[in-house]
Parts: structure tokens; C-alpha cells; sequence
């Protein structure tokens, strides 16, 4: 469970630096928002790993989530159109991460299994 909240942080804190990145074309403090945003990001990336996330998991959830937070905030703070095919590819990119998540569980599940004789000789 700990590695969800890791990962959560990991999200919010990428959205947060893109966001603020957008936000210091126009004023450069925001910058500094930028810096911690994205050094946290990694910081929060390394404590998911190291709590047994697999990488293709916590990867693909953080870029899909981060895309479509930072794309529906993009609209909301800045005005930025949010059309009908941009969530169709959000929804494209959620699914597949839903996949290998899926298939990671599948793979976790299939390499915890006892092996008996049968499995053994199908190999």
C-alpha cells in the first residue's frame, strides 16, 4: 500500500513542475516550483521501486496519470483546448497501462505458483 501513496506523490509532484514549468514562461520564479517538482518526482519514483513496484508498472501508471492530469489542468489553469481525441488518446494510454499492469499480476501470480511435475515437464 505504501508504494501507492509513493506513487501518488510521485504523480502530483511531476503534474505540479509541468505545470509551474508552463507558468514560469512568464514568470521565472515558478522555476523554483519547477526544481522541487521534478526532484521530488524522483525521489518519490525511487521509494515505489524500492518498495517492489515493478518499474513497467510504476512507470506506465505515473506517465499515464501525469499525462492526463497535467492535460485536464492544462485546460483549467491555462486555457489550453482539451478536445474529444485528446481524451480518446488519454483513454488509450490509461488502457494500456491497465494491460501491463494486468499482465504483471498475471506473470507475479504464474511465477508464485507451486510447480509439480506436470509443469516441470512442460517446460
Amino acid at each position: 500500500m505504501k508504494a501507492w501513496f509513493l506513487l501518488a506523490g510521485a504523480i502530483l509532484s511531476e503534474v505540479t513542475g509541468s505545470l509551474s514549468l508552463k507558468a514560469a514562461t512568464e514568470q521565472p520564479l515558478w522555476y523554483l516550483l519547477v526544481a522541487v517538482g521534478f526532484t521530488s518526482t524522483f525521489v518519490f519514483l525511487t521509494g515505489v521501486l524500492r518498495e517492489g513496484m515493478n518499474l513497467g508498472v510504476a512507470y506506465g501508471i505515473w506517465g499515464a496519470m501525469g499525462v492526463a492530469i497535467t492535460a485536464a489542468m492544462g485546460t483549467v489553469l491555462y486555457g489550453e483546448p482539451f478536445t474529444g481525441l485528446m481524451l480518446v488518446g488519454i483513454v488509450l494510454v490509461i488502457g494500456g497501462v491497465l494491460t501491463v499492469e494486468l499482465g504483471s499480476q498475471h506473470a507475479a501470480k504464474t511465477n508464485a505458483a507451486p510447480r509439480t511435475a506436470e509443469t516441470e515437464g512442460a517446460q
